[in-house]
């Protein structure tokens, strides 16, 4: 049985990465029945895109999606700084499927701001080859830390995160972090929005912030590489879903058939042949 929400936002997935928890990903979508799935950025990891690492998994979490497009569910994929060669295209309709580089929304008579967030770091705007050197530099370190933690495991201790050590051991990392949701925050409230939704830096929240000119809720969706985290409205409220939290429940559900009665193409051709 799938359980209904409302909308769900996921960010930072970062699909053709060694990284990227694909699996865990296609649990998650596969027990939820969303009517509407914000796709906040980073989704497909073009900067790093290579034809020799690009596994069935993340492949089946792409036809998941559009599955979900191609029955009930209205996609917004809202472009990142590691998709950003999507962003020339502007804003477009395909079928259920909406791309664009921001999504302003009404929810119960509360406004809304949602886009990724990377606007709002320098060493990208400006230093480009530094940022996609330090991506390159990140899933390295990912990769490494997964030998570290299967050697954990067998050994009967707890997986250890070495890039959260390291966030959380250097203090300029913790200011860009909290510059960011300041930042992001102070924009919404002197723009009249009530929440605003971010996801880039990996750092799942909701936080209520306040200053002179008003309150918001800033709300990041975390990542699908360490976190593994999504935002939720249902009924009237937002909550942050952990997978971790939820990691028997989804590993027990039965393997759900993922192969679609369409192939990618044939998907793809009834979504921009459908309704604009």
């Amino acid at each position: 049985m799938k359980r209904n929400v409302e909308l769900v936002v996921i960010s930072d997935v970062h699909l053709g990465t060694y990284g990227c928890r694909a699996k865990e990903l296609l649990r998650y979508l596969s027990s939820i029945a969303p009517k509407k799935l914000i796709l906040n950025g980073d989704i497909i990891d073009i900067w790093q895109f290579r034809k020799s690492y690009f596994p069935e998994s993340h492949l089946q979490v792409l036809k998941y999606i559009l599955d979900l497009a191609y029955t009930d569910c209205e996609v917004v994929y809202i472009t990142g700084n590691h998709d950003e060669m999507l962003r020339k295209f502007g804003k477009m309709q395909f079928g259920r499927i909406e791309l664009t580089n921001r999504k302003l929304m009404d929810i119960d008579n509360k406004k809304v701001w949602c886009f990724h967030g990377d606007v709002f770091d320098a060493s990208i705007q400006h230093t480009k080859w530094l940022a996609k050197l330090g991506g390159w530099g990140y899933d390295r370190l990912i990769q490494l830390n997964n030998i570290i933690n299967w050697g954990l495991v067998k050994l009967g201790y707890e997986k250890y995160s070495l890039s959260k050590r390291i966030k959380n051991s250097v203090k300029k990392a913790i200011k860009f972090i909290s510059d960011f949701e300041e930042t992001a925050s102070h924009l919404a409230i002197e723009n009249g929005y009530d929440y605003v939704i971010c996801g880039h830096i990996h750092q799942p929240q909701i936080r209520q912030i306040e200053t002179k000119k008003g309150t918001c809720t800033y709300m990041n969706s975390g990542d699908w590489i360490e976190n593994l985290t999504a935002l939720e409205y249902h009924q009237g409220s937002w909550s942050l879903f952990s997978y971790e939290s939820h990691k028997i429940q989804l590993e027990q559900r039965p393997e759900e058939d993922t192969n679609l009665q369409h192939n990618v193409e044939e998907l793809l051709k009834s979504i921009v042949n459908g309704p604009i």
